[in-house]
C-alpha cells in the first residue's frame, strides 16, 4: 500500500493503520481514518464470505486514503520547492515623464541657498488663499441647491409616486435634509461622470454609413 506497509494481504491493514497513526497521517482526514480503523476491526471479527466482503470494502477505503496521502505529500513538496526559490528582484524604477518632473518641481521645497526655482516662483506668484476653501464650500452648496430645484421643476404636476423624475427629486431632497455634505459629494461625482461621458462621446469615431446596396437594388427595381 505504501512504504510503511505491504501491498499483499489485506490482513496487514492493521500494521499499515498503526504506522499511519504514528507518523500523524490520521490527521489528514480524522473521520475517514476512524471509519477505516473501525472497518478493519469489524473485518477481523468475521470470517468466510462476510470477511471477504468486508476485506474488499476495507481495501478500497485504504487505497483511497493512501492516494490522498500521496497527493497531500506532493502538494507539500511543491510548496516547499516554491518557497525555496530565490526571491524575484524588484522591477527597476520607471523613469519619470514630463508630467512627473513638473509635479516634482511644483512640490519641491525651496532651496536652502536662496536660489530661485520654478516652484518658489510659482508659490510666490500664486500664494495659497485660505478664503478659497470657504468659497468652494459656498459654491458647492449653491450648486447643490440649484440642482435640487431643477429636479423639482422636471416633476410633472400629475406625476405619480413611482415617476422617475419624482423619485430623483425625493432622493435629492432627502439627501439634502439628512446630510448636505453627502449631497454635495454625490452631485460632484455625478457631474464628473457626465463630463467623462461627454468626453468619451466626443472622442469616439463617427459611425460608419450603412451599405446602400439594397437601396440601389430597390431603385433599379422601380426603374424597371
Amino acid at each position: 500500500m505504501s512504504s510503511d506497509g505491504t501491498r499483499g494481504d489485506i490482513l496487514d491493514a492493521r500494521a499499515l493503520l498503526d504506522a499511519w497513526r504514528e507518523r500523524g497521517a490520521d490527521r489528514l482526514a480524522p473521520a475517514r481514518f476512524q471509519l477505516i480503523d473501525a472497518m478493519e476491526r469489524r473485518a477481523a471479527a468475521h470470517g468466510g464470505e462476510a470477511r471477504r466482503r468486508l476485506d474488499g470494502r476495507l481495501a478500497a477505503l485504504v487505497q483511497a486514503y493512501e492516494a490522498d496521502l500521496d497527493r497531500a505529500a506532493a502538494q507539500s513538496a511543491a510548496i516547499a520547492a516554491i518557497a525555496a526559490l530565490p526571491a524575484v528582484p524588484a522591477p527597476a524604477a520607471v523613469p519619470r515623464g514630463p508630467l512627473g518632473e513638473l509635479a516634482d518641481a511644483l512640490t519641491a521645497p525651496a532651496p536652502a541657498d536662496g536660489d530661485a526655482s520654478l516652484a518658489a516662483e510659482l508659490r510666490a506668484a500664486y500664494p495659497e488663499l485660505p478664503v478659497l476653501e470657504y468659497f468652494r464650500g459656498v459654491w458647492s452648496r449653491v450648486s447643490a441647491d440649484r440642482q435640487v430645484r431643477q429636479s423639482q421643476e422636471q416633476v410633472h404636476k400629475n406625476a405619480g409616486p413611482l415617476n422617475s423624475n419624482q423619485l430623483v427629486h425625493r432622493t435629492l431632497s432627502l439627501m439634502r435634509e439628512l446630510s448636505p455634505g453627502y449631497l454635495q459629494q454625490f452631485l460632484s461625482y455625478t457631474d464628473a461622470l457626465m463630463w467623462m461621458e461627454q468626453m468619451a462621446a466626443a472622442a469616439a469615431p463617427p459611425p460608419k454609413d450603412a451599405p446602400r446596396a439594397s437601396a440601389r437594388k430597390t431603385a433599379r427595381g422601380k426603374a424597371r
